[in-house]
């Protein structure tokens, strides 16, 4: 028996009791979404489940050395004071840094699974706040669970694992600290800022704004690309959010963004201004801002880019982006051709033409956007859809340029600096994924256009999939190269034990490169080698030197 009848009009109805699509969950369609966005979920969690578990596996190296021992024998407040007068200036960083290593390297060992599941919350929790702020785009009530899961994890593994510096990334504290780290409180931050707003009581928006100015000014001891990244997008919110433009009802947003990026610049101040930060400068003397040297920095932003354009597995943000607009676009209200819920069955003297009806979709759409967000539709895709991309493509040169002031021509390289504009370019592409997932669902939600939709499924589903396998192979040698020199390490280190608990005061140590960090004896003559020297410091032996 045929599931759809044709009026005198040529309208296709749907019978009472619904199609094969369904106009939620209980169609084939969600459920198919469903499966695909779970396989997603189940492969990505899986990498970052690898990724977790091998914090267990974590061993010193490089800066940890130093950490270890200044934090043993400081304390807290000693590293934190060493870090403020004769480092770096990063108060932030070394208090967070004694605390983690209070009790040797328990702490650096639990941080990745710390770090991927608050990561991973908060991803979930932003997309989830997104959907409800576009409410009049989706059914009220439904919200698709599983892919707002798969995307959470996807673009976790893609942050941590598609990179030049996995290791760095993820396991080695001293960066994670540096780079990851703050921009998870970021996240969290803006989640805040959310909360309070929904919340809609005075207090509670104080309070956000009072956190954003305190979290801003540690964060401007914490990490500088960071700092760069976040003061850039929160003025350009700031500005983009004040009530004379017509985005918000009230100053909060705005009010918000002026207390963070306040917190930055005093944050920002103090390091620069710090003993700690002025003895680094003059280790490093900057060069005459020139023409070339604005000319290199180009060259080394391009060569970046070119690096990450180079990973295609990034296109799996995009991907499972669309398998959320898909799901959206089920779930929420459809008509027959791609509408908004309008009748099927128009009134006689109504204009059924294709041109017509075009015409009223595009007038729905301008309804449904002015009552959300009471802006035009083309001031909404301009801001939205244009804004996002050149203020991260700002961001990035402005990262790389403080990169080579700092650890010049190579500077570039140092891929656990990217994490500050990695995560916001992720969670672009998943939006502009989402965007795009959505519009080609409303057009092929109809019963007659099944092979379009399983062409559009399998297509998605495969770069989204691929993404995820795509990370396999880094993830195996992330962890063949961490659990062997763990293996490796541990039998070094009880042999350096013994034979400094026996007396010896000068032991041989083997250098176990990883993740392209320094070890001990790297450098050509001993009095340089900071490495080799904290080293001797943790075993408390006056000396190491290779076997």
């Amino acid at each position: 028996m045929s599931r759809t009848t044709i009026s005198e009009r040529g309208v296709v109805r749907r019978p009472e009791g619904g199609d094969e699509t369904g106009t939620a969950y209980g169609g084939r369609l969600p459920r198919v979404l469903r499966g695909v966005a779970l396989v997603v979920a189940v492969c990505a969690g899986a990498l970052l489940s690898v990724g977790a578990f091998l914090g267990l596996y974590v061993r010193p190296t490089s800066d940890d050395w130093c950490a270890l021992w200044k934090v043993r024998d400081m304390g807290v407040l000693g590293i934190t004071a060493d870090f403020y007068l004769t480092q770096n200036g990063r108060v932030t960083n070394a208090f967070l840094t004694g605390l983690l290593y209070s009790d040797d390297m328990r702490g650096p060992k639990l941080l990745p699974a710390f770090l991927v599941v608050v990561l991973g919350a908060g991803l979930f929790l932003l997309a989830g706040a997104a959907l409800r702020a576009l409410r009049p785009v989706t059914r009220a009530g439904e919200t698709p669970v599983v892919p707002l899961v798969a995307a959470a994890a996807l673009l976790c593994a893609l942050l941590f694992f598609a990179g030049t510096r996995s290791y760095q990334v993820l396991l080695w504290a001293p960066a994670t600290i540096s780079h990851t780290l703050p921009s998870v409180i970021g996240l969290w931050a803006v989640l805040g800022c959310v909360r309070a707003a929904r919340c809609g009581v005075r207090w509670a928006k104080t309070a956000a704004v009072t956190s954003a100015f305190l979290l801003g000014a540690a964060a401007g001891m914490l990490s500088e690309p960071f700092a760069l990244v976040a003061g850039l997008f929160a003025v350009t919110v700031g500005v983009v959010c004040l009530p004379r433009f017509g985005w918000a009802r009230d100053r909060y947003v705005s009010t918000w963004c002026a207390a963070a990026c306040l917190g930055l610049l005093c944050g920002l101040t103090l390091l620069f201004t710090s003993p700690g930060a002025r003895w680094r400068r003059a280790q490093h003397p900057q060069e005459p801002l020139s023409a070339e040297r604005i000319g290199e920095t180009f060259h080394d932003w391009w060569r970046l880019w070119q690096t990450i354009g180079g990973q295609w597995a990034y296109l799996g943000a995009v991907a499972v982006g669309a398998l959320l607009g898909l799901a959206l676009a089920a779930a929420g209200p459809r008509q027959d051709g791609g509408g908004a819920g309008r009748d099927s069955s128009p009134p006689a003297d109504r204009d059924t033409s294709p041109a017509a009806d075009r015409d009223t979709r595009r007038s729905d759409l301008r309804d449904a956007h002015r009552s959300a967000c009471g802006l035009p539709p083309r001031a909404l895709f301009r801001v939205v859809v244009l804004l996002p991309l050149p203020l991260i493509a700002l961001a990035s040169l402005a990262v790389v340029f403080g990169l080579r002031s700092g650890y010049g021509a190579a500077g570039w390289t140092y891929g656990r600096t990217w994490t500050s504009f990695l995560l916001p370019l992720l969670l672009v592409l998943c939006a502009y994924g989402a965007w795009g997932g959505h519009l080609v669902g409303r057009r092929l939600l109809v019963p007659w256009r099944p092979a379009a939709r399983a062409a559009a499924l399998v297509g998605i589903g495969a770069v989204a999939l691929g993404s995820a396998v795509a990370l396999v192979q880094p993830v195996y040698e992330l962890s063949t190269s961490t659990v062997v020199r763990a293996v490796a390490w541990d039998r070094q280190n009880a042999r350096i034990l013994d034979e400094a608990a026996a007396g010896a005061r000068e032991v041989a140590y083997r250098p176990l490169l990883i993740g392209g960090l320094s070890e001990p004896l790297f450098a050509s003559t001993y009095e340089r080698d900071w490495a080799a020297q904290c080293t001797a410091r943790y075993y408390r032996v006056d000396r190491i030197h290779r076997p």
